[in-house]
C-alpha cells in the first residue's frame, strides 16, 4: 500500500466518522493575525501551543526558513491577502534555532539533485539563462538576521499598510520558548 493510498484510506473514515466537525471555523483569522514561520515538523504543534493558538486564531504561511527570498513572491502575496481579505492586523515573522536553512549551500543541494538523477546541463542552463540558482539554493547564517531580513522587506513593502504591525521571534524547538527579535514595527 502507497503513503497516498493510506491517507486515503484514513481520510475515508475521518469523513464518514465527521471527525472534522471539532475543527470548524471560519475563514478569518479570530485573533487578526498572520504568521510566517519555518516548515519544520517540530513547529507544527509547538508553534501552535507556545504562542496560545487554536484552530481558526491565526493565518499560517509556512516555507523553508521562514524566509521571504523575493518582495514579490507568493509568500508575501500570502500576506498581504491575509491583512487585505481576511482582516489580519499584525505579522509575525517566527524563526527558529536548529533550522535546516542555516548554513544550506548550494552546492550541497545541487549534489545531492545530480545524485538523484538531475543533470547538471539542466542547472547549467537555468545559469545562462539568467537565473542565479546558487542563491536559489542558498540558507543563512544567522537565524536573527534572517527574521530581521524577512521583517524588513514586509515593513517596507509598497503594499502594506500603515497600521499594520510586524513582529519578529525565534522559537525553540524543543521548549517552545519565543526570543523577540523585533517587535511593533510599523511601516513608515
Amino acid at each position: 500500500m502507497s503513503k497516498l493510498d493510506t491517507i486515503l484510506e484514513f481520510n475515508q473514515s475521518f469523513v464518514e466518522n465527521k471527525k472534522y466537525e471539532q475543527f470548524s471555523v471560519g475563514k478569518f483569522p479570530q485573533k487578526k493575525i498572520v504568521i510566517l514561520t519555518c516548515m519544520d515538523t517540530r513547529l507544527t504543534e509547538l508553534l501552535h501551543s507556545a504562542m496560545d493558538l487554536r484552530n481558526g486564531d491565526a493565518k499560517i504561511v509556512k516555507n523553508a526558513g521562514a524566509v521571504i527570498s523575493h518582495p514579490f513572491g507568493s509568500i508575501m502575496r500570502s500576506i498581504l491577502v491575509a491583512i487585505y481579505e481576511l482582516g489580519a492586523e499584525e505579522v509575525y515573522v517566527v524563526g527558529h534555532y536548529g533550522c535546516g536553512m542555516t548554513g544550506l549551500s548550494s552546492d550541497n543541494v545541487l549534489q545531492k539533485a545530480e545524485d538523484r538523477g538531475i543533470k547538471m546541463d539542466h542547472i547549467d542552463s537555468l545559469r545562462y539563462a539568467g537565473v542565479d540558482i546558487d542563491t536559489f539554493l542558498t540558507g543563512f547564517e544567522d537565524v536573527t538576521d534572517s527574521v530581521k531580513h524577512s521583517i524588513d522587506i514586509i515593513v517596507n513593502h509598497p503594499l502594506l499598510p500603515k497600521d499594520v504591525t510586524v513582529h519578529g521571534l525565534v522559537i525553540s524547538p524543543e521548549t517552545g520558548k519565543l526570543d523577540v527579535v523585533q517587535r511593533d514595527l510599523q511601516p513608515n
